[in-house]
């Protein structure tokens, strides 16, 4: 830990260190994270390399003895004209979130974010909310019904604890309670358990629709394998394809995706993997899977419009699956899915995609705003809004 603040938590005075940490440092903590509870790909250090247009800042804190209790990768937007920053930290900071005294850490954090010039925080917390079964949520399907809709079948008294926290301290929840919100990362995500189970019992939490696309796959001669650098504009060809086909746009170049794969790797090896589904010799889909630690997700996918009767998407899926396993993974994540569960719903296709894996619709505490304090930032932040609304 270099160059800490030392400050104190406002409910008991408890010494706390916190401000900058090297990237050395800050790996190191995260590698003390495991299973469900590791950090997000959003917060590695690397992250920040990816994001252009974004300068970027690692926090950690502690007690005064020595030693990080939690970090953070903060994003620094510039507000135009001015030296003040709106500050975001992506499914952030990495802190536990079970400590009766958030403000104990949360607080200082805010306090050298604005003295750093930051006019309004933007956080990830990591509790999740709501969880929905795959069967559930097929038993709920119909016309205009939506997730909310459906009774979950677990709610995370955690999180529950964290959001009414978040209230009572002012932080507004980024787009209300509205079920998709205004979040730039998705509220709602589709997750594969896999602690305690075996290959086996993977193979028969996927559906019947699936299991028999895997063997089609697998009869029609779809190979699988890990591509490279070099794949990855064949991979950004067929996402073009797939945004085009699916009617969403994903607004990211070529260089983002290289950019991405290099830091990503270059900071842990295999970090992010290219798979590549072939069929006669030709690529017909490819997907990227990113690991920290013992997570695992689906990044993206992308897939040709032509000889989707081969069903290259579920065979590499299916073996991304197996990979998560082998690694040990606690969770399989396939991030985003609509919260619409009427089958007309044109967003409704890729929910009934992932659920036919057997996991299950988690919805996340979304994401969090505040201001800081002073008329300045006040109004800096009511304009960042109306300039996000406008996009």
């Amino acid at each position: 830990m270099s160059a800490l603040l030392v400050t104190a938590a406002p409910a008991d005075h408890r010494a706390l260190r916190l401000g900058p940490v090297t990237p050395e440092a800050y790996r190191a903590f995260l590698a003390t994270r495991t299973g469900a509870d590791g950090a997000s790909f959003l917060q590695v250090p690397s992250w920040a390399q990816v994001k252009d247009g974004w300068s970027h800042r690692l926090v950690g804190w502690g007690p005064a003895s020595g030693g990080l209790t939690g970090v953070a990768l903060v994003l620094l937007r510039p507000f135009p004209g001015t030296r003040k920053y709106f500050a975001y930290l992506p499914e952030g900071p990495v802190a536990d979130w079970s400590d009766p005294d958030i403000d104990g850490w949360l607080e200082p954090l805010l306090g050298h974010l604005r003295s750093s010039g930051a006019f309004a925080v933007r956080i990830g917390p990591g509790p999740d909310h709501r969880r929905w079964n795959a069967a559930t949520v097929k038993a709920g399907t119909g016309p205009r019904r939506r997730l909310a809709d459906v009774l979950a079948d677990e709610v995370d008294p955690l999180g529950t604890a964290v959001a009414e926290r978040l209230r009572a301290r002012g932080w507004r929840r980024c787009g209300g309670d509205s079920e998709d919100g205004a979040d730039a990362q998705p509220r709602h995500v589709f997750q594969v358990p896999l602690t305690g189970r075996t290959p086996d019992d993977l193979w028969s939490g996927l559906n019947q629709e699936w299991r028999r696309n895997v063997r089609k796959a697998r009869k029609s001669g779809v190979e699988i394998t890990l591509g490279s650098a070099a794949d990855l504009p064949e991979f950004y060809r067929l996402l073009r394809v797939t945004e085009e086909r699916d009617g969403f746009r994903l607004g990211r170049s070529l260089a983002y995706y290289e950019r991405q794969y290099a830091v990503l790797n270059a900071e842990q090896p295999g970090r992010m993997k290219l798979y590549l589904a072939r069929h006669e010799g030709e690529i017909l889909a490819a997907h990227t899977m990113v690991t920290v630690g013992g997570r695992v997700w689906y990044q993206t996918g992308a897939s040709a419009d032509h000889r989707r009767e081969v069903r290259p998407s579920n065979a590499l899926q299916w073996r991304m699956l197996l990979d998560a396993h082998a690694l040990g993974a606690a969770v399989y994540d396939l991030r985003g899915v609509p919260s619409t569960l009427d089958p007309d719903d044109r967003a409704h296709g890729l929910l009934r995609w992932k659920l036919g894996t057997g996991g299950q619709v988690v919805e996340t505490l979304g994401e969090w705003e505040t201001p800081m304090r002073g008329t300045t930032n006040h109004a800096l932040y009511r304009a960042f809004q109306a300039y996000l609304a406008r996009r």
